[in-house]
C-alpha cells in the first residue's frame, strides 16, 4: 500500500469516526499563496511557511467538503488499480455527484490542488494527470523510455525528428537520458523554438532546445530538472523582456510558485539562469519595443513588493525598475528586425560567450 493511499484512508477514517461521535470533522490545508512562502537561495526554491486553513464541516462548507471526499475516493481507486485520470476526466466524473458536482473545471482543479497540498504529494501520486502539453524537445539528446505494455526499452533520438520535435509526456520520472550536450536552452515561445530547430541551432551550439510554450508545465519543468541534475547541465532561459516572461515563466521555472510550494522542490530548476531578452539587450541591439500596459506596471510593482525571489536578488530589482522607468517591453521575435536568423548568427553566440553576466 502506497503512502498516499495510507494518508487517504487515515483521513477518511478520522472524518468517519468524528461523524459517528457527532463531532464536526475538519481538514487542514497549507495556505497556497506567495505570502506563505520563503526563498532560501541555498535551497533554491519557494518553500511553505506555517500558515494553514482549516475546512470544518458546516452548512457553508458542506459542498466543498463533500467534493474533497469524493475526489479522494476517486484517487483511492486509481491508486489501488494503478490507473490514471486526467483533470478533465475527473471534472466530468463529478457530473454524477448530484448537488456536489462541479459546475466549472477551475472548481475541480482547486479541490485537487487542496488535496495535493494537504497530503504534500503531487497530482500524479494521487492518480491524476494534467491535460496540459508538456513541451517540445530537440537536439543532442536520447530519451530512454519504456513500452508501457512490454516494458521493453525504447531509445528516442531527439535529433531525428526532421522539422518536428519530441513531445514531453505528462509523466517523466522513469526516464533516463544519454547526451553530450553542453547546455539546455529553455525557450518561451514555440515560434522561436521552431526557428532554432529548423536551422539545427542545437547542432551548431551542441545543446538541447526545450520549448516551454509560455509558463512551463510541471512535466516540462521536471524533465528539465531531471536532465540537468543527472548530466550536470547548465540551464539558460530565453524569454520575452516583460513582467510575464520574468515573473511567471522564468520565476516558475527556477523557483516554482506560491500556489505549488508544497512540491516546488521537485518541479523547479534552481540552477537555471536568465539569458534574455533584457533591457540591456534592447538598448544594445536597438530593438523595437511596446509600451507597458497598466497590468504590466501593476505586475512589476507587485513583484518588487511581494515576490521573495525578486526581493532577494538586487539584479532583478534593478532590471524591473529599469523596465518600469523606461515603460517598455520587448518580444523575442523583435530580434528579427536585423534578419530572421540574427538570433542564431549573432545574438545567441554573443550572449553565450558571457554566461557569468546572465541574471540569476
Amino acid at each position: 500500500m502506497t503512502k498516499t493511499l495510507i494518508k487517504i484512508k487515515e483521513l477518511a477514517g478520522d472524518v468517519h469516526e468524528k461523524i459517528l461521535k457527532k463531532k464536526q470533522p475538519s481538514m487542514t490545508f497549507p495556505l497556497r499563496a506567495l505570502n506563505n512562502v520563503k526563498y532560501d537561495p541555498k535551497r533554491g526554491f519557494f518553500e511553505l511557511l506555517g500558515k494553514k486553513k482549516i475546512r470544518t464541516l458546516s452548512v457553508n462548507t458542506v459542498k466543498t467538503f463533500a467534493q474533497t471526499l469524493r475526489m479522494m475516493a476517486i484517487s483511492k481507486d486509481l491508486i489501488a488499480t494503478e490507473d490514471m485520470a486526467t483533470k478533465r476526466e475527473v471534472y466530468y466524473v463529478s457530473k454524477n455527484w448530484g448537488e456536489a458536482r462541479f459546475h466549472e473545471q477551475p472548481e475541480s482543479d482547486l479541490v485537487m490542488d487542496d488535496i495535493e497540498a494537504m497530503f504534500m504529494v503531487n497530482r500524479e501520486q494521487l492518480g491524476f494527470s494534467a491535460d496540459e502539453h508538456g513541451g517540445d524537445v530537440a537536439g543532442e539528446l536520447v530519451v530512454i523510455d519504456k513500452n508501457p505494455e512490454t516494458k521493453k526499452v525504447i531509445k528516442i533520438d531527439c535529433t531525428k525528428f526532421g522539422s518536428g520535435a519530441y513531445s514531453i509526456p505528462t509523466s517523466v520520472e522513469h526516464f533516463e537520458f544519454e547526451t553530450d550536450a553542453k547546455f539546455i536552452l529553455a525557450i518561451e515561445t514555440k515560434g522561436m523554438f521552431e526557428r532554432l530547430n529548423r536551422h539545427n541551432y542545437w547542432k551548431k551550439a551542441h545543446c538541447i532546445l526545450v520549448s516551454m510554450g509560455g509558463v512551463p508545465s510541471r512535466a516540462c519543468r521536471r524533465f528539465i530538472r531531471k536532465l540537468a541534475d543527472e548530466h550536470h547541465l547548465p540551464v539558460y532561459a530565453f524569454t520575452d523582456q516583460d513582467p510575464y516572461g520574468v515573473g511567471n515563466i522564468y520565476r516558475t521555472l527556477k523557483v516554482g510558485s506560491g500556489n505549488a510550494a508544497h512540491i516546488n522542490q521537485f518541479f523547479c530548476v534552481p540552477n537555471a539562469q536568465y539569458l534574455g531578452v533584457t533591457i540591456d539587450d534592447v538598448m544594445k541591439y536597438k530593438l523595437p519595443t511596446h509600451p507597458l500596459k497598466e497590468i504590466d506596471i501593476k505586475k512589476i510593482k507587485d513583484m518588487l513588493k511581494n515576490d521573495p525571489f525578486i526581493k532577494h536578488h538586487k539584479e532583478w530589482r534593478n532590471e524591473l525598475e529599469q523596465m518600469s522607468a523606461k515603460g517598455i517591453r520587448c518580444e523575442q521575435q523583435a530580434l528579427a528586425q536585423w534578419g530572421l536568423n540574427f538570433v542564431i548568427e549573432k545574438y545567441l553566440p554573443e550572449k553565450l560567450k558571457h554566461p557569468e553576466k546572465f541574471l540569476p
